[in-house]
């Protein structure tokens, strides 16, 4: 399905230059002006996680997204358990109740130990939990969500509308990440999102990637009445010596006011790229060994076992 998502957002992208008008132009006509985005802070290791949320506030984001946790065992101790709590508290006292702050529990917490997270963290009222258990446990949601209010965010994970119908006959989950560059692309995951819609559940699609994957979820978003927020991490530095954005010929295409981009104008996809930086960030590779998203490549817990597939 991510081989049929890069093609299918190329073909989306040729089609809507064909035409002279973006993608969301030929999927029926956008119902919104702009997104609200968020971006990443971190928050799953001991720092000033609390300075990282102010400066990305005070740079013009109304969201946020933070780690819940480090590696989880899968009975965690209270010490923790509230490791995890102080974090988001101190997230909470930095940026104020008037910004959206999600918590990503990215797979790395059992259920047993997801219950007493989600019950912990809801004082500090989290603008969703993500991915509280992996994909083939998402029968355990039922159980996690009567331990908390808070909403129920899933679906990086979730590859086509088939994998995604199971989860919504649940009747459990409150917003849906599906990522358009893994889920077969603009076409299945505008099918997604209006599956989500007919059972009220909200969509928030997954994109911690490049200008292309973000300009293709913009497309869905814009067309989609249930799109609640788009996750963004232009800006951030996947290695020492360039920023996504400066892959873009016109990097103020996604410009951000108060916490919302404008939808591309541009024809297909909106963005077009700098060729020449690409060819020229693609003759070494990264060291990924450096990069601030990809730190290590496997979690591990002390014993030598896998802490996060």
């Amino acid at each position: 399905m991510a081989a049929i998502a890069g093609l299918d957002q190329a073909l989306w992208d040729l089609r809507g230059k064909s035409f002279g008008a973006p993608a969301y132009e030929l999927l029926g006509g956008p119902v919104r002006d702009r997104m609200r985005v968020y971006g990443w802070i971190g928050g799953d290791r001991p720092s000033d996680v609390g300075e990282a949320a102010r400066e990305r506030v005070d740079a013009g984001l109304t969201a946020l997204k933070m780690n819940a946790t480090p590696e989880f065992r899968r009975v965690e101790s209270p010490a923790a358990v509230r490791a995890a709590v102080d974090r988001l508290a101190e997230v909470r006292d930095a940026v104020g109740d008037e910004v959206g702050v999600g918590v990503d529990f990215h797979g790395r917490v059992a259920k047993p130990t997801a219950k007493r997270l989600a019950s912990a963290l809801e004082p500090h009222e989290p603008m969703f939990l993500e991915e509280a258990v992996l994909p083939e446990h998402l029968d355990a949601l039922d159980e996690i969500a009567q331990h908390t209010t808070v909403p129920i965010a899933t679906g990086e994970r979730l590859y086509s509308r088939f994998g995604f119908k199971r989860l919504f006959e649940q009747g459990v989950v409150d917003v849906i990440q599906p990522d358009v560059s893994h889920a077969g692309g603009i076409t299945e995951v505008t099918k997604i999102a209006a599956m989500a819609e007919a059972h009220d559940v909200a969509l928030a699609p997954h994109c911690p990637l490049g200008p292309v994957a973000l300009a293709a979820c913009l497309q869905v978003d814009a067309v989609a009445a249930n799109a609640l927020i788009q996750e963004q991490s232009l800006g951030i530095h996947y290695n020492r010596e360039a920023d996504l954005l400066d892959y873009l010929a016109d990097p103020d295409v996604f410009a951000s006011e108060d916490g919302y981009v404008d939808l591309p104008e541009g024809p297909g996809l909106g963005v077009e790229l700098d060729e020449a930086a690409v060819r020229e960030a693609a003759v070494e590779e990264p060291d990924w060994g450096e990069s601030m998203y990809l730190q290590r490549p496997t979690w591990r817990h002390e014993d030598g076992s896998v802490a996060e597939w």
